[in-house]
């Protein structure tokens, strides 16, 4: 991976998500003149929590008009659920974001995590087929997918050991029984991931240090780093992440692009 990722670090958690907000907003802007239909794929989780508040609070920095809004992964819960990502995502920016005319409801595609999993993962595979025009085994390519990474290494709801990781290249959306959590969640596949344009990584603290050196430089195991699976056959990768996050990486890489506030990971 390090070879074909960039990675920037930052010195903060809130440098890290205004970088992720400048990113985005550029390549969405860049999307809008080339696409009638530009799609984000958000991540769940606390880690991107800033960057969607930042969205709802300085909506003109992005350009909304063809955007259609994805969701990564999802708990299998109810929509307003405390562990749902469509809330966290809904009570962070989309409300706010709708309210203000910028995001209409219909032009976000949540998953429906209180369905049966296996019918919530076909019934969001629908959805993005009839949004893409797909046909059989065909991969949507979407514009920027964003993604989070747990202290296991786990990204979206691909986590270690998971049947989602031998998910099959026609495969889109699948369900996944995670047993250290007794849950399932719902997740795009790592090949509907490396069919997108653009995919950015926000890792910050100090405990994900240890799985972002196996991931970026240990060697390949994606059954237990399974971050390491994301490779865009055809995109941009890009890790931001801040100088905790960093702090095991070797000080001189060629794959540290970017340092910034004196970051010296």
């Amino acid at each position: 991976m390090a070879g074909k990722a960039r990675v920037e670090v930052f010195e903060s958690k809130g440098d890290v998500a205004a970088a992720a907000a400048a990113r985005v907003a550029a390549a969405i802007d860049a999307a809008q003149g080339r696409r009638e239909i530009v799609t984000l794929a958000l991540a769940g989780g606390s880690t991107p929590r800033a960057l969607y508040q930042s969205w709802a609070a300085s909506p003109d920095g992005m350009a909304w008009s063809k955007l259609h809004v994805l969701f990564g992964d999802e708990r299998c819960v109810p929509p307003e659920h405390g562990d749902s990502n469509y809330r966290m995502a809904r009570e962070a920016m989309l409300d706010a974001l709708a309210e203000a005319g910028h995001l209409p409801a219909e032009r976000v595609f949540r998953m429906k995590g209180e369905l049966e999993p296996r019918a919530g993962a076909a019934d969001y595979a629908r959805e993005l087929a009839a949004l893409f025009g797909l046909g059989a085994g065909e991969q949507p390519r979407i514009d920027v997918v964003l993604l989070g990474m747990g202290d296991d290494g786990h990204t979206a709801s691909l986590f270690p050991g998971t049947r989602a990781l031998d998910a099959q290249p026609g495969d889109v959306v699948v369900e996944n029984y995670v047993e250290k959590l007794d849950a399932h969640r719902l997740t795009l596949t790592a090949h509907c991931i490396n069919a997108a344009r653009e995919v950015i990584f926000i890792v910050t603290g100090e405990g994900k240090a240890p799985a972002l050196r196996e991931v970026l430089v240990g060697d390949r195991d994606e059954q237990r780093y399974p971050s390491q699976l994301v490779a865009p056959t055809d995109g941009q990768l890009t890790f931001l992440v801040d100088r905790a996050a960093a702090a095991e990486l070797p000080r001189t890489h060629e794959y540290i692009t970017r340092i910034d506030h004196g970051a010296d990971a």
